[in-house]
């Protein structure tokens, strides 16, 4: 069943944009600091390693820098592969912290994918760290959207979450490299939302991802969900879903759909389209 390293581009806009994610399916886990290196070679945000485990995938998730518990993306490019490779369904997976499932369809319509979350919570964003933030990406109070408050929100991993008021200063976004990975690792973060509502059901995301080494993701599949969430928690008009389209500003456009049950902290479904690479 050994299989070899595939590239694929999870959350794609057609045949075009997507964030590009390593899948490595194998009978067992390489090495830990194989998995490093591998990453590291690859040199895409995350690679996932799968190995079967009973009926259930035993996955894990590196950046070229770090583990990170739950990589959204990766789990989509994870569910078009075992998809190609063992036909469509939905397939568990065990991460390092929590259990979930992605199903996977390979077909003459292409593939597409989608992943159950982790459970959702959200907590307000300290002042503190609220203007450390702000002072990173060079914005003001007066450029964040008064009507989704700046919180840190998790969906399998943690993430600051900060909505602005237009468009326009979203495609501005500017901030260093080494400072936002020394804010990140000290606040135990994978990635920082920023994003806009153009309506009440789509959004506009970037996701800077300092902590694992990458300046931005095209594509974040686990800050979606734990964003839907967020929604949830204070009350948002989603109507039980939102379409996000992410990676524009880096020309890569991409698109990702949140489904949102009703009950508090429970899991997110977030889907997509796959490419190969």
């Amino acid at each position: 069943m050994k299989q070899g390293l595939l590239r694929i581009a999870a959350f794609a806009d057609g045949n075009s944009g997507g964030n590009p994610a390593g899948v490595v399916i194998a009978d067992t886990h390489p090495g830990e600091e194989d998995m490093r290196r591998i990453a590291a070679e690859v040199g895409y945000s995350e690679t996932a390693f799968a190995m079967p485990q009973g009926d259930a995938w035993r996955v894990r998730y590196f950046s070229p820098e770090t583990e990170v518990p739950f990589c959204g993306h990766a789990t989509i490019a994870l569910g078009a592969a075992l998809a190609r490779a063992h036909g469509d369904g939905i397939f568990p997976l065990i991460l390092n912290a929590a259990e979930i499932t992605v199903e996977g369809q390979s077909g003459d319509a292409g593939m597409w994918a989608a992943l159950q979350s982790p459970p959702t919570r959200s907590a307000p964003l300290p002042l503190e760290q609220l203007r450390a933030t702000l002072a990173l990406f060079g914005y003001g109070e007066g450029d964040l959207d008064p009507n989704i408050a700046p919180a840190r929100i998790h969906g399998g991993a943690d993430h600051f979450m900060l909505c602005l008021h237009s468009r326009e200063c979203l495609a501005a976004m500017r901030y260093d490299l080494d400072a936002g990975r020394e804010l990140m690792l000290r606040a135990g973060l994978v990635t920082i939302l920023l994003g806009h509502a153009e309506t009440p059901r789509l959004f506009h995301t970037r996701n800077p991802f300092a902590s694992g080494g990458v300046y931005e993701d095209p594509a974040t599949g686990a800050a979606t969900a734990a964003f839907a969430g967020y929604l949830r928690d204070i009350g948002w008009p989603h109507e039980g879903s939102i379409d996000i389209v992410q990676g524009e500003d880096m020309g890569m456009r991409s698109r990702l759909h949140a489904e949102i049950p009703p009950a508090k902290d429970s899991s997110i479904r977030v889907s997509g389209r796959a490419r190969m690479i």
